[in-house]
């Protein structure tokens, strides 16, 4: 009598750990590492240019949903904007950058950043850069990016939102 009820206590057992695990396959972050990318940008800046045809910017982008791509920027203070990544000391322009899920791409100095190339009017500090980010599934963001003295470097994870 012992061991039957061993047995079946065992099948039961054994049961209720295979239903659990087949309703957690199903769970939340399953479902939010495939499903919609859900992006916020907060602590954009540029530095002050020291050059006239040229700037940086950097922000981070915090993903609360599934993957996504940043794929290109735009902005109307310069004819294009490009991607790049540093690694060592060595820049390097990308085609786009990951944004993980539940993740974020974080654009810093001496890291990952955004160089506005052939700028048609030098930003000034106190200024703010109208910049929008497109991606391969979210739609674009449009943000608005202050312009800081040339030396401003935020301490990483002080970011304000935007």
């Amino acid at each position: 009598m012992n061991r039957r009820t061993l047995a079946g206590g065992a099948l039961a057992l054994t049961a209720a750990l295979t239903l659990a695990g087949c309703s957690d396959s199903s769970g939340s972050d399953a479902g939010q590492a495939s499903g919609k990318p859900e992006l916020k940008v907060a602590g954009a800046f540029m530095p002050e240019p020291v050059m006239d045809t040229m700037a940086s910017g950097f922000f981070t982008v915090t993903n609360k949903g599934g993957a996504d791509k940043l794929t290109s920027v735009t902005s109307s203070v310069a004819e294009k904007v490009t991607l790049h990544s540093t690694k060592g000391n060595a820049m390097k322009e990308q085609k786009s950058f990951d944004v993980p899920a539940n993740g974020e791409l974080d654009f810093a100095r001496g890291g990952n950043h955004l160089m506005f190339e052939e700028l048609k009017k030098k930003p000034k500090q106190g200024d703010k850069v109208a910049v929008t980010l497109h991606f391969e599934k979210s739609d674009p963001i449009e943000i608005e990016v202050p312009v800081k003295a040339a030396t401003y470097n935020p301490t990483p994870g002080k970011h304000a939102s935007h």
